[in-house]
């Protein structure tokens, strides 16, 4: 049997295991150990635990649950309210400042937690109540948290960016600084569409109010005194002296991604400790208990993945489908086309972890061998599977804002993501002809390799 149809067959087991309701980590376990028994030495199931151990074996790998750790003690505590309390009364007066105010604060949130859900789950707790107090139709103030949660896998520390960074042997440092400007955009993209969005509905409020209708609470105007402002400034302070503290160390030379991790984890705790006297190992415990789970099921995710992805890589599948691919002669671009549209397929069912590690071997080669700087093209990969966030069938943030906000339909949700969708797509193109938008900062700061 040659590779190509080994592949194809490889490729098919798969989909209809993981069409059965099996978790994805039993799933790909399954399937690549049937591979391993039919088609591999049978001394190569001895040598199942070692493989799995040595792939996941990583020093980079070790900071995802600390990263993890600091995400639960910053999103369990009242941060997440804190945090877009203040950025919304220092914005109120601008038009379409509530929308705004909860972009900015997903943004920084994401950028503390390095995690999608968590940071829908902080802010939308919040936000979303809050926006439909004062107005906002339910599908645009879901599809704001559910956009912005996604920012929590470009901006740094991000999960998948660790994931990426293992799998396409780059520096973790340079992939993190690259997000940066490109998770800039986003934040910049997304609030300008709330400020359009909110003028929009301000506008068909005061219209309806005028002919004698019911007011809306888009016209009620709510004003913050300086002193409630300032008051609310010390709330802050403290997150954004973790997250600049973690960023110097990591982007300064004082520590490696796994020392800072633990830093971020170590002051997080004690910041929660400080500012909301969470100590006590009863309230600390929810915290080590959600991050035991989440890191338990990453890691076996992982794990099953680059066993997975062994299999594909020992029966010469991923090897014969990157030549596959570049036999194709496909120009440059329409090969980055046709690999990114893989990948928003993909994400139609699969989370980002799975995408990375899965089609790493397979897509990374033709894209060297076609001159496209690897960095580079995981932001841009990044950004597409941001999209695969907030579209269905599996969009997770899709899910997370129904559980936050059960009485929204599921329907308008989707519908308050497409906006968002269509921005991604926009910041993709924008990647694409201005790739100095991420690779610009790790350059100028790490130096050009």
């Amino acid at each position: 049997m040659s590779p190509l149809t080994l592949g194809a067959l490889y490729g098919i087991i798969t989909i209809v295991v993981m069409c059965s309701g099996m978790p994805i980590a039993f799933a790909l376990g399954v399937v690549a150990t049937g591979f391993m028994y039919f088609f591999m030495p049978e001394s190569a199931l001895d040598t199942i635990t070692q493989n799995v151990y040595e792939e996941i074996a990583s020093i980079t790998l070790l900071s995802i649950p600390l990263f993890i750790l600091k995400g639960a003690a910053i999103g369990k505590s009242p941060a997440g309210k804190d945090l877009y309390s203040a950025i919304h009364a220092w914005l109120n007066r601008v038009p379409g400042g509530l929308g705004i105010a909860n972009v900015f604060a997903c943004a920084l949130f994401a950028a503390m937690a390095g995690s999608s859900p968590a940071t829908c789950s902080a802010i939308g707790s919040a936000g979303i109540p809050e926006m439909r107090r004062r107005g906002y139709s339910p599908g645009f103030a879901a599809g704001i948290i559910a956009a912005g949660g996604t920012l929590g896998i470009l901006l740094p520390p991000s999960i998948t960016m660790i994931l990426y960074a293992v799998a396409a042997e780059q520096s973790l440092g340079r992939l993190f600084l690259a997000g940066i400007g490109p998770g800039v955009l986003l934040v910049i993209l997304f609030a300008g569409y709330a400020v359009y969005r909110a003028r929009k509905e301000y506008k068909m409020a005061h219209a309806i109010y005028s002919a004698g209708g019911v007011k809306s609470a888009y016209l009620d105007d709510e004003h913050f005194t300086l002193a409630q402002k300032v008051e609310m400034l010390p709330r802050v302070l403290p997150f954004l002296i973790l997250l600049i503290g973690v960023m110097v160390a990591l982007y300064g030379g004082l520590a490696t991604p796994s020392e800072t991790a633990g830093l971020g984890a170590l002051l997080a705790l004690v910041l929660i400790a400080i500012v909301y006297r969470i100590y006590k190992p009863r309230e600390i415990a929810p915290f080590l208990s959600s991050t035991i789970k989440e890191s338990g099921m990453l890691l076996l995710i992982i794990g099953m993945s680059l066993l997975y992805s062994y299999v594909m890589s020992y029966l010469h599948i991923s090897q014969s489908a990157a030549q596959w691919v570049v036999d194709l002669h496909l120009s440059k671009w329409l090969l980055l086309a046709v690999i990114l549209l893989m990948v928003i397929v993909l994400g139609f069912f699969l989370p980002p972890v799975s995408i990375i590690l899965m089609t790493a071997p397979i897509i990374l080669p033709p894209l060297k061998a076609a001159g496209f700087d690897l960095i580079w093209f995981g932001i841009v990969m990044t950004v597409v599977m941001e999209m695969g966030l907030i579209h269905p069938p599996v969009g997770l943030n899709l899910f997370v804002i129904k559980n936050i906000a059960p009485d929204i339909p599921l329907g308008d949700v989707i519908k308050g993501t497409i906006p968002f969708l269509a921005l991604m797509f926009v910041a993709v193109l924008l990647l694409c002809v201005f790739p100095g938008i991420a690779t610009v900062l790790p350059d100028l700061l790490m130096g050009v390799k």
